[in-house]
């Protein structure tokens, strides 16, 4: 294929058997076409066999593909060339979808067809012709900083750089560098790229995505890149995909709510997945879609909700109700319900067992040696569920654990922290875990989400309200189990250790590290958990 500036972009394609045309689908990524992303979806080969050309097109300046690799930037261009292309093969009807995740989620969705093709606001006589006519992005989003790079003013450390560190090996083979390759590959294979791998990013690959992010101020939006969809793109009929344990999944959401703002109708599925790990699998839901949209099948009635949940893997797809708010606050060990609490509430016992005075404070002590280290959730290296009994068993871990419950519930939606906290440093982080306590001998700590909040400067000397807000979560609970809030002050290697001295956190610890002893004001503590389903949202579907 020739972009508009002349620039060869190679293609590997799969044709159904028998006489075309046939409808095609397009994947676009920077990863190798015949790689196809097959660690999550179908061979392409299986579309094929339900009556779909398949095209993976290796993006600019990555693969096969000639020109520049410049990330983001260059594929509002190049999509909207690679969506007229395709409508002009010779095996293709003209008609045309989008799918894939993580980067080939985000190259969906840029797309500068709308003001090249004329299409002002998208109400004319059709479709596009650099416009796809429907689209499947996955576990991606708009906002480099806040949907790619970081969360709660922390960098994703560790995913970062193993993400920013793949792209500069790419870069190395490309370049028949086999020495920076290799060099590469055992920084990742050891784990020393935690502490080398900013090296290796400005050696290897100086103006890449990773190393400008991890540059930058996360906690800052200045200079942080936010993408704009054409507004047609956005009502054309999508498939959005999620995962509870996959650091895209704000994007994702954000994406059906601009979706259904533009005046779309976009179907969400949010699967109990992380970002490389997908039980069950996507491709029935997506091929019912394509086939809906591209073929004029009827989609069966599983696949006609505009939204679907699922809480466990493998478990049942649930379309849920819109659910309320809930609150609770912290006493002493114990999560207290707002609404359900009597003045006489008793702080729950310790992991150990034994208790302590209802104190209005609680001091955190976050030793840079030994730092509390980050299990599981969406920002992990091995994400998703998992016991974390051994840490919570910690005192340098604060937990504040409920009242088992009296009845099956549902746990659906994000919860959010607010806390007041001072600090013995010009810097420090807060990083909490929600888990569900089973009554097992010996007894469990299913982690369901987490999240983490950095804080720099003198104000982190003064007590002041902070906000910590965690993953969105579903999980279902049985009556007996408790909810269970762990804080602490590291989540190392998921976010870089703070330093203390009020710089930005770059690596592991270091002789500059200092001891930080954080001090918790629990009395105005409040733990909310907001809907992510609103009444609203489901009516406009």
């Amino acid at each position: 294929m020739r972009c508009r500036d002349g620039t060869g972009l190679i293609s590997r394609i799969w044709t159904p058997a028998g006489d075309g045309p046939w409808p095609a689908l397009l994947m676009r990524q920077p990863y190798g076409r015949a790689i196809a992303s097959t660690v999550t979806y179908a061979h392409p080969s299986w579309y094929a066999q339900h009556g779909f050309v398949v095209v993976v097109q290796d993006v600019r300046g990555q693969g096969a593909s000639e020109g520049n690799f410049q990330g983001f930037a260059q594929e509002a261009i190049d999509g909207a060339d690679a969506v007229r292309w395709v409508r002009q093969l010779p095996s293709c009807n003209g008609r045309v979808g989008t799918y894939g995740f993580s980067y080939q989620g985000l190259s969906q969705l840029l797309n500068d067809a709308s003001e090249c093709d004329g299409l002002g606001d998208g109400l004319g006589d059709g479709l596009g012709d650099g416009l796809p006519d429907c689209l499947a992005p996955a576990m991606a989003g708009l906002d480099e900083r806040t949907h790619w790079a970081s969360e709660g003013g922390a960098h994703w450390w560790g995913l970062g750089l193993g993400w920013g560190l793949q792209l500069a090996a790419q870069r190395c083979q490309r370049q028949g560098d086999d020495e920076g390759w290799q060099a590469i590959r055992k920084s990742l294979e050891r784990g020393s790229f935690l502490g080398e791998g900013m090296a290796l990013l400005a050696r290897h690959d100086p103006t890449g995505m990773a190393l400008e992010w991890l540059s930058r101020n996360p906690a800052d939006p200045e200079g942080w890149r936010v993408y704009t969809p054409p507004a047609a793109l956005l009502r054309r009929p999508m498939l959005l995909l999620g995962g509870w344990h996959d650091p895209h999944l704000g994007g994702v959401l954000d994406l059906w709510q601009r979706s259904q703002a533009a005046g779309g109708s976009p179907q969400l599925r949010i699967g109990a997945w992380s970002h490389l790990h997908w039980p069950g699998g996507a491709d029935s839901m997506q091929l019912a879609f394509f086939q809906q949209h591209l073929q004029g099948i009827a989609p069966s009635y599983e696949h006609t909700a505009p939204l679907a949940l699922q809480a466990e893997a493998h478990g049942p797809w649930l379309v849920p109700a819109a659910t309320l708010p809930k609150a609770w606050k912290l006493q002493g060990q114990a999560l207290v319900d707002k609404i359900q609490a009597s003045p006489e509430a008793a702080p729950e016992a310790n992991p150990s067992g034994t208790t302590t005075p209802d104190h209005a404070t609680r001091q955190l002590v976050h030793d840079p040696w030994r730092p509390v280290p980050g299990r599981g959730g969406h920002l992990d290296l091995k994400p998703g569920p998992c016991d974390r009994s051994d840490l919570d068993e910690r005192l340098d871990v604060a937990c504040f654990t409920s009242a088992p419950l009296e009845a099956p519930e549902l746990l659906l939606g994000q919860f959010s922290l607010e806390i007041t906290i001072s600090a013995d440093q010009p810097g420090f982080d807060l990083c909490g875990a929600l888990s569900v306590v089973k009554k097992e001998q010996p007894m469990k700590v299913h982690q369901l989400c987490t999240g983490v909040a950095r804080f720099l400067g003198n104000g982190c000397l003064h007590g002041e309200t902070r906000l910590l807000q965690l993953q969105p979560v579903m999980a279902n609970l049985q009556a007996g189990d408790q909810i269970r809030l762990s804080l602490a002050a590291s989540a190392w290697p998921q976010i870089a250790l703070n330093p203390g001295d009020g710089s930005m956190p770059l690596g592991g610890p270091s002789p500059k590290h200092r001891v930080i002893t954080l001090s918790l004001e629990l009395a105005t503590s409040q733990l909310r958990l907001e809907p992510i389903v609103h009444p609203g949202q489901l009516e406009a579907n």
